[in-house]
């Protein structure tokens, strides 16, 4: 199924008489169950591009279709809703609640939508990445790396059908980070729709695909050729 349909798209930002283009025409296609990285340096537009694409920005000017739908013509609330069914988030800074549980930082998408029993869907999530034993605990009292399985549990629990992740390893170690990327490829391998935020070539090459940006141009969409299989604990990832 075509999820994401990209044509001409760009973006750019006026101060006075200042007009700063920051993307410039892309066009792509990603589908349902694709894991794709979007890679480019500092400053490529890749963030900008993440937020159009999970409907936290608008493009000023192409079309952006989700689910074969225009999404240009959908006011703010309109979209918001559809943020909150359709996207989930995973942020470098991880975004959780301090002094807050576990399974309550889980939890708190579903206070925006009109799921029940709240508190299984949040265990759900939270077995799905090999935290049942931590739901409990306050994010104080966790690593760094159990905070961002914590935010994967978090972007799950509504079931969406995006996963967008920025720079999800930016602030682990390497074993944490490869048990984050090992997360999602699993994910990504019982269907789910991964994209993949990065400006490191270790993290990228854990997806199937690499949409390169650079100066708000496309320089390259490529499958991964020689995929990198995360080495997780598997004591941790049940």
């Amino acid at each position: 199924m075509n999820l994401i349909n990209v044509k001409n798209l760009k973006k750019e930002y006026v101060t006075g008489d200042v007009v700063t283009p920051v993307l410039n025409g892309l066009d792509f296609k990603i589908e349902q169950g694709e894991f794709v990285a979007i890679m480019g340096p500092s400053g490529s537009g890749k963030s900008t591009l993440m937020h159009i694409l999970s409907f936290l920005d608008r493009a000023t000017s192409g079309v952006y279709e989700f689910k074969g739908q225009d999404i240009t013509s959908f006011d703010d609330n309109y979209l918001a809703d559809l943020r909150n069914k359709e996207i989930g988030f995973v942020f470098q800074a991880f975004n959780l609640l301090p002094r807050t549980t576990v399974l309550d930082n889980v939890k708190l998408p579903l206070i925006y939508s009109k799921k029940k029993d709240h508190d299984t869907l949040a265990k759900k999530s939270l077995e799905a990445v090999g935290l049942s034993h931590r739901l409990n605990y306050f994010t104080n009292q966790i690593s760094g790396g159990e905070k961002q399985r914590v935010a994967i549990a978090r972007a799950l629990v509504c079931d969406p059908a995006v996963i967008f992740a920025d720079e999800p390893t930016g602030n682990l170690d390497s074993k944490s980070g490869n048990t984050i990327m090992f997360i999602l490829q699993r994910l990504n391998n019982q269907g789910r729709t991964i994209i993949l935020v990065t400006h490191e070539t270790d993290t990228a090459n854990h997806a199937k695909r690499i949409i390169r940006v650079k100066d708000g141009h496309l320089l390259s969409d490529e499958q991964v050729k020689n995929r990198t299989i995360a080495q997780a604990d598997k004591d941790l990832i049940k």
